[in-house]
């Protein structure tokens, strides 16, 4: 998928997690910032480059700010906001099977 604008899903609750996306220059940009990044830093980062790659997104600059979310939370944020930067209608969302 191909970023076109910038977008942002999630919120700074405990237990969540902001996730920002805008289009990059080349290559994905994480910027990381997390409550436990101490204990989970390393599974966080796993965990978006490789939701990232399952929704073909290779130039990207994101920003995630954690507040202790799970993975499947992580993963939800990171698709909500890669799906607002593509204007991805309900009808175009791939649904069930895109990420794991």
């Amino acid at each position: 998928m191909i970023i076109q604008k910038p977008a942002v899903a999630g919120t700074l609750e405990s237990s969540d997690a902001l996730v920002s996306i805008e289009p990059g220059d080349g290559k994905i940009e994480l910027t990381l910032t997390s409550s436990v990044m101490n204990q989970y830093g390393r599974q966080i980062r796993e965990t978006v480059l490789e939701t990232l790659d399952r929704l073909s997104v290779t130039d990207a600059k994101v920003s995630v700010v954690d507040k202790g979310a799970l993975d499947c939370t992580l993963k939800a944020r990171v698709e909500c906001a890669v799906f607002r930067s593509c204007d991805a209608s309900e009808k175009d969302i791939p649904w069930g099977g895109v990420i794991r």
